[in-house]
């Protein structure tokens, strides 16, 4: 399994996220993930909110085009997002393999 696929215009993204990291980044692929760290805590969804504003920043799109389809709760997470105009150097193998 692909940690990002692009369908219908979109992509899906399988995330592992690392709250309470140093700095914000997309450290790498982790498997089938994609590992992001990010300063916020695990706490009352705010890692969650900064997920999608950091990732929404990454592939230069707006807050509201990034969702968390599944994961919630969890560190490893299904994330969607739409209307991308970016995609960074670390990810673009794995989308041109996509399209």
């Amino acid at each position: 399994m692909e940690p990002l696929v692009v369908k219908d215009g979109r992509i899906i993204i399988n995330v592992t996220v690392v709250p309470k990291s140093s700095r914000d980044s997309i450290v790498g692929i982790l498997g089938d993930t994609v590992k992001v760290a990010v300063t916020a805590p695990p706490v009352d969804g705010k890692a969650n909110a900064y997920v999608c504003k950091f990732l929404a920043g990454e592939f230069k799109t707006a807050k509201s085009n990034v969702s968390i389809l599944k994961g919630e709760t969890s560190k490893h997470k299904t994330i969607e997002i739409k209307d991308f105009r970016n995609v960074p150097a670390l990810l673009k193998v794995y989308v041109d393999k996509s399209e």
